[in-house]
């Protein structure tokens, strides 16, 4: 191995075979990094720079996008350089890190849907009370809740696994994501309950959360008139469209743990491009597209002499 002396080293087996087109891979993925990061910052940089975009549902939505600039930030500087090296090697403390950033920003994402769909819940649901509820501290303390404790949930099982002994050094991927437990000599007890308390402290109180705020949403849209229902469907349906295609990533996450090896490699590829193309790259048009205020800031952008 390439790695420095006493430093332990882990063997990454792709889904695809470089050698031929290496370059034009590596072309490919560039482009795509430079798009997911101009998309998702040109609309975090207008939320910022407009006040009429100051409103906590569009925080929430420039917090989800930056989230997922840092979450691209985490995988493709590496997958880069692994599609130019004729080795994909990396020293296990490297993995390690990047296993912590990739949980803790995922973790994060999902408790920011779940701020999300609170916030659309206590629009719709409870109109005269909005102003008093969802303030500029109430906002603050939601962001900085979801990453602290996406932060804290992430770290205990990344020191679990640093302690622990390794009797595997290749493992199948293209970053260092749960797969990582297959180096391990022996799955400790501290690490599969904790990896239990995390499953529902991250996943499954906020889902069932999030079904209970849009039960709510879905009754009163449905009691309400015509131009309500409007307005809920433009404000929580691009939210659904992201928080479904999310709450796949994760199931798919959960579920490759579990069979391990024997999950298809076609499906390991899908579900690996969604994670690192289409979630990060697809967001920023979901909520530039459906969400009409961002969608006119965007058209006076690009195309200013059509507006009138």
């Amino acid at each position: 191995m390439d790695c420095e002396l006493n430093v332990t080293c882990v063997n990454i087996e792709g889904y695809v075979e470089v050698d031929k087109y290496r370059y034009v891979y590596f072309v490919i993925m560039f482009i795509i990094y430079l798009l997911i990061i101009c998309f998702n910052s040109t609309i975090v940089c207008l939320i910022v720079i407009h006040k009429n975009l100051h409103e906590p549902m569009y925080v929430f939505i420039a917090a989800l996008l930056l989230n997922s600039v840092l979450f691209s930030t985490n995988i493709y500087p590496k997958l880069l350089i692994d599609v130019l090296s004729e080795k994909q090697i990396i020293s296990y403390s490297a993995c390690l890190f990047q296993y912590f950033i990739f949980y803790f920003l995922g973790s994060a994402e999902f408790l920011l849907l779940t701020a999300m769909s609170y916030d659309r819940y206590v629009s719709i649901c409870k109109p005269l009370q909005y102003p008093t509820i969802m303030t500029k501290n109430s906002v603050s303390v939601f962001l900085v809740l979801a990453w602290f404790l996406a932060a804290c949930h992430s770290a205990v099982p990344t020191i679990l696994s640093a302690e622990t002994k390794l009797c595997n050094f290749f493992f199948k991927g293209m970053f260092c994501n749960n797969a990582i437990y297959g180096l391990l000599c022996v799955r400790t007890s501290a690490l599969s309950v904790f990896g239990v308390v995390a499953l529902f402290d991250l996943l499954i109180l906020p889902f069932l959360f999030i079904i209970f705020t849009y039960t709510k949403i879905l009754i009163i849209t449905y009691r309400s008139g015509r131009e309500v229902r409007r307005k809920a469907a433009e404000t929580c349906l691009p939210h659904l469209m992201v928080l479904i295609g999310y709450s796949c990533l994760c199931i798919y996450d959960i579920a490759i743990v579990r069979v391990e090896s024997n999950f298809p490699k076609t499906a390991r590829l899908i579900m690996t491009l969604q994670i690192v193309l289409y979630h990060p790259l697809f967001n920023p048009l979901i909520y530039g597209l459906k969400m009409k205020e961002i969608s006119k800031h965007l058209k006076r952008l690009f195309c200013p002499a059509r507006i009138i």
